[in-house]
């Protein structure tokens, strides 16, 4: 199907416009990666900022404060490009601006008066990969027909974890370990560090070439910028004024921000868990999380026909119990085996839950208000981002137990359970027209 054509929801794509959709899942992963997860992150704080305790708190600010413009501008932005119509220049000129801030972190050399230049880089980096990713997920309901949506976003997921790891895995053992010699680094000024950022910018603009030029984009409206900016805020402003008729998709949103919540905290803390509790050292925290990526992949992979055999939301619930009870037997585990066993199991449903919530919100979001409805979920991603973190901290302190503070994690996993309970089941468009509509009844 030529680059130009426009889609219609729901009327389906050709499969190279949807493996080359599902790539840049791949793409995006890298810069979460080694950027913001592995390397660094790390680099950043013992490089730059050179006080592991400082270090921790400043990247913390940084991250946090990204999330909040995201949480802010993300419904805004997709409500003009609703309006706008074309999704494809937003997503390139973010994912543009993702790639350079990931090469400019090239110049951020191992002195502590690199902070503020470090800092902004990053904080533009996350602003770009979270944004693109607002319009990517949007382009999934108008690609894929209402019976697989839920396998190509469970097949997207999958690639992003694959991606993620082997990138990693080539940031570690081609740069990091690797005989860098015949590149000419410097390995006494971090250049073979500093490299792997230029790799995920590379990474990352290589293999969203696919989406850009192969995946077709909805037809333009004609409005200039200005007019899809007043147009877009007041589709918020009717948004708001008429929420009774999205109540389930409100429902849903304030769900999924619970249970994000527990899971991102699992991630945030799993290796200081992992490491205060069982003694693991940073090669072994490093290899556990490559297995917990690796599993995370396979569950988005496996579970992408269930999804679309019992819908986005029954997944959501089925994933939930498997994340909650893995999570318990992870807290009762007295070995490394026990820790390694559940945690795998764990990984298996990290990817189903985050493929399906994507899904259900492609099936559930009217037509007309897509990209905002993923604005809002990017939103619901962020918003109460410091409250699992905080809560775990707490506690922690309170009872002088890692074990205690991580069990705050299974309440919000229950809490969002409960809440997704009285989010109806939807499995196509004409349903979730339907529903809107007995709403607003």
């Amino acid at each position: 199907m030529p680059a130009n054509t426009a889609m219609t929801a729901g009327q389906g794509a050709g499969k190279r416009a949807l493996w080359s959709w599902a790539l840049y899942d791949w793409a995006n992963s890298a810069f979460f990666t080694i950027i913001l997860t592995f390397v660094f992150a790390r680099y950043f704080s013992q490089s730059v900022v050179q006080d592991d305790v400082a270090g921790t708190e400043a990247w913390g600010n940084i991250v946090g404060i990204s999330g909040l413009f995201i949480a802010i501008l993300a419904p805004i932005l997709g409500a003009i490009a609703d309006q706008s119509g074309r999704l494809k220049p937003w997503l390139i000129s973010f994912t543009l601006l993702c790639a350079l801030a990931s090469c400019m972190l090239w110049f951020v050399t191992p002195d502590a008066d690199q902070f503020w230049f470090a800092a902004f880089w990053v904080g533009i980096g996350v602003l770009g990969a979270e944004f693109a990713f607002i319009f990517y997920n949007a382009m999934l309901p108008e690609l894929a027909s209402p019976d697989r949506i839920g396998r190509w976003s469970g097949w997207g997921w999958g690639l992003g974890y694959v991606g993620g790891v082997l990138s990693l895995i080539v940031a570690l053992f081609v740069f990091i370990e690797g005989d860098v010699s015949w590149m000419g680094l410097d390995t006494e000024r971090a250049e073979h560090v500093r490299a792997t950022f230029v790799l995920v910018g590379v990474w990352y603009l290589v293999f969203s070439l696919p989406i850009f030029f192969l995946t077709p984009d909805r037809k333009a409206t004609g409005l200039t910028l200005g007019k899809a900016t007043r147009a877009g805020f007041g589709q918020i402003r009717e948004s708001i004024a008429h929420v009774r008729r999205y109540r389930h998709i409100l429902r849903f949103l304030i769900a999924r921000m619970l249970y994000t919540d527990g899971l991102a905290t699992i991630f945030t803390f799993g290796g200081v868990y992992a490491a205060g509790t069982f003694g693991m050292d940073q090669t072994a925290v490093l290899q556990f999380a490559i297995a917990l990526n690796v599993t995370a992949g396979l569950g988005a992979l496996c579970f992408s026909w269930v999804d679309d055999a019992i819908g986005g939301r029954n997944t959501v619930l089925l994933s939930l119990i498997g994340l909650g009870v893995s999570a318990a037997g992870i807290l009762l585990a007295t070995s490394v085996t026990g820790f390694w066993v559940f945690g795998m199991v764990l990984g298996i449903f990290v990817g189903p839950l985050q493929s399906a919530s994507r899904s259900y919100l492609a099936r559930a979001a009217p037509v007309h208000l897509q990209t905002q409805m993923f604005g809002l979920f990017a939103f619901s991603g962020k918003a109460t981002a410091f409250a699992g973190p905080l809560l775990v901290g707490w506690v922690t302190a309170a009872t002088g137990s890692q074990r205690w503070g991580m069990a705050t994690i299974l309440l919000f996993l229950l809490v969002g359970f409960v809440l997704m309970l009285s989010v109806p089941t939807i499995k196509s468009g004409a349903e979730s027209e339907a529903l809107v509509s007995g709403n607003n009844a």
